[in-house]
């Protein structure tokens, strides 16, 4: 290991590590054992750390959630500063990430796949992460005027995550453009809803 990496901490070395190694390969294939030798750590101190592989689990859909929903509120905050822009910003965002070269979907669409359960912790996880973006989508629609605001978050939440999907399984260049597409449409829909409401 590079003498930079042992100043690490070994529980930042740890989820670091299963960062990547959960998100790249999943959380079934990833042994502990592998996250061990990988982070350079003790086996003591990882389980001084963290007890269980569920543990781990849940440390790294809860650290991924901040990272994930903070890049993204804050990249579509930079792009609506823009005259005229409303929600088709999103899936210019959503092309920043598709393009990351180690892009491999959503880690909390991919932890309900593989856990085929919504009972358990890393489940209860990921559909929190997943209401937090709503929250701020409906928070979104409503300083953008938009009629209907909680609608109008339920449906651009079917897009954006039918759009990960998409852009996980397939090469297809349109989906993007679909997708701010319908984004737009969304938002022009709820626009007119709003003129036409009493006031």
């Amino acid at each position: 290991m590079p003498p930079t990496d042992r100043a690490i901490p070994a529980r930042q070395r740890i989820l670091e590590t299963a960062d990547r190694l959960f998100y790249q390969e999943g959380l079934r294939a990833t042994g502990i054992d592998r996250i061990i030798a990988e982070s350079g750590v003790a086996k003591m101190s990882f389980y001084r750390h963290f007890p269980s592989k569920a543990d781990l689990i849940a440390a790294f859909l809860e650290n991924r959630h901040e990272r994930w929903l903070d890049w993204f509120e804050r990249a579509v905050e930079a792009r609506l500063g823009k005259a005229g822009a409303g929600l088709e910003v999103i899936a210019d965002v959503l092309r920043e990430w598709f393009d990351e070269a180690d892009f491999r979907g959503c880690a909390f669409i991919n932890t309900v796949a593989e856990s085929g359960s919504s009972a358990d912790d890393a489940s209860r996880i990921a559909l929190a992460h997943k209401n937090d973006l709503a929250a701020y989508l409906e928070a979104l629609a409503r300083r953008l005027h938009l009629a209907r605001p909680q609608q109008v978050a339920a449906a651009a939440m079917i897009v954006i995550e039918g759009t990960i999907v998409r852009a996980q399984m397939t090469d297809d260049a349109d989906v993007v453009a679909t997708c701010r597409s319908l984004l737009k449409n969304l938002g022009q829909a709820a626009m007119k809803a709003d003129r036409k409401s009493p006031r």
